[in-house]
């Protein structure tokens, strides 16, 4: 048995990265996955790496039409929605003085406005004991260069978890933040820091266990959070960050 065998479960932002680890990991323990993602190509291709019990919605969570066509598919097929994994996010370096109005839109769709509505327009599908996961980011609590934009939307989610938490707690609904350090995925390899260095293998020389995560480690915070194993947890902040904003 799994530690999510018939749970119903949405992760948006799943064709790559941390949400498809998470996606993988949520199907290996026995849940029934929605998968979103804005490019058919990679979403297609994530469905198949997950395999089973999964059902790819193509999506742009900054488009709230699309949302609603989402959760009508989720309402259709299943009728209801145990999890909710708002990972959907956006991030490029923009130092103050660079930044221009089309990244701060893209930004801010993506990971306040998107966030924001994916979770409002799940609820009335979330029954008492579904759990809410919001993917923050340790930049949520750091100053780091070039960030500016992309740590702004990650401390607005962190608020979200706080704030969803308290409305939330009647209704038997649990909301909480999960914050990754950097982590191995194709986003932040194709980030490059002043001087032509990765950007990756910058991080990985500053974390106190000397690499970066790897996105699995990342889903498996994630299953423990969507889980019974966490039924007395709400409106925390789990860092999975090799030690990165904590020592």
């Amino acid at each position: 048995m799994g530690q999510l065998d018939e749970e119903v479960t949405l992760v948006t932002g799943g064709s790559a990265g941390i949400g498809l680890a998470i996606a993988r990991r949520f199907a290996a323990e026995g849940a029934t996955v929605y998968l979103t993602g804005r490019r058919k190509t990679e979403l297609d291709a994530a469905v198949e790496a997950v395999g089973k019990r999964v059902y790819g919605v193509q999506s742009d969570v900054s488009d709230l039409d699309d949302l609603d066509r989402l959760f009508t598919t989720i309402e259709e097929r299943s009728g209801r929605l145990d999890v909710v994994v708002a990972n959907a996010g956006f991030g490029e370096l923009a130092r103050l003085g660079e930044i221009t109005e089309a990244h701060y839109d893209q930004t801010f769709d993506t990971n306040v406005k998107g966030t924001l509505f994916t979770v409002q327009k799940a609820l009335p599908l979330l029954p008492k004991g579904a759990s809410v996961i919001v993917l923050s980011s340790i930049n949520a609590s750091t100053g780091v260069a070039g960030m500016t934009t992309y740590s702004a939307t990650k401390a607005a989610g962190r608020n979200f978890a706080r704030t969803w938490a308290a409305e939330l707690a009647r209704r038997g609904i649990r909301v909480n933040a999960l914050s990754p350090g950097p982590t191995e995925t194709p986003g932040i390899r194709s980030l490059s820091a002043p001087g032509g260095r990765q950007l990756a293998d910058i991080l990985a020389s500053m974390v106190p266990l000397g690499r970066l995560a790897r996105a699995e480690e990342v889903a498996a915070a994630a299953v423990f959070l969507a889980s019974d194993q966490s039924s007395f947890t709400t409106g925390a902040e789990l860092f999975v960050d090799g030690g990165l904003g904590q020592l």
